[in-house]
């Protein structure tokens, strides 16, 4: 499911953030994004970066968009266990065919394999119908929430004297110093004066 976010982030943030080619990136793997960044300070070249596929991170992100696809993903946490429970029949279904074929009945092994193949398009139909939904649903919930993190982005650069905004989860930029990567401190002060909706308290009888 971390994948899925990961993937699903580009959708719902290509909007965020305006993009160029730049001309360098970091490449190094071993270095660390600062999470030091001045609050006051604007880059000296008044550009900055930022990676909007952070946003989804469950430890790291922005809380209010983890919590809207953390309610979405409870939906379908069932779904989700069907599957892997119909998977699992498959599976032990593939194997009995495989062991038992060479000795049974022709006429058995047959009739294992239909039910086995039929069980295959049930799962990959179900599967599709499932991700389709799921995805139309978060990125119903993501919208309200984009339309926020794109004014937020915006007071943000005006405040920080920055010029130009790069998004870093869709620019293969090269190299960019840690000094103008913006995401930490972003979504910290996202976090702080826009915190998640508390779950309503349960109604007392």
């Amino acid at each position: 499911m971390k994948v899925f976010r990961t993937v699903l982030a580009t959708f719902i943030f290509a909007g965020l953030t305006m993009a160029v080619l730049a001309r360098t990136r970091w490449i190094n793997n071993n270095a660390v994004m600062s999470s030091n960044l001045s609050a006051t300070a604007a880059p000296a070249s008044g550009i900055a970066v930022i990676d909007t596929g952070e946003f989804t991170d469950e430890k790291t992100g922005i809380t209010r968009v983890n919590s809207a696809l953390a309610k979405i993903e409870d939906k379908y946490r069932g779904v989700r266990k069907e599957l892997q429970d119909m998977r699992t029949r498959l599976n032990s279904l593939r194997t009995d065919i495989q062991n038992k074929g060479p000795v049974q009945d022709p006429k058995i092994t047959a009739q294992q394999t239909e039910q086995a193949d039929q069980l295959e398009l049930q799962i990959k139909r179900k599967a599709e119908d499932a991700q389709a939904s799921y995805q139309k649903e978060s990125l119903a919930a993501m919208s309200p929430l984009q339309a926020d993190l794109q004014t937020a982005l915006n007071a943000y650069a005006k405040a920080h004297g920055i010029m130009l905004m790069i998004d870093a989860n869709r620019v293969p930029l090269v190299y960019a110093d840690t000094s103008i990567d913006i995401t930490t401190d972003f979504i910290a002060e996202y976090n702080k004066t826009h915190p998640a909706t508390p779950a309503a308290a349960p109604a007392r009888p």
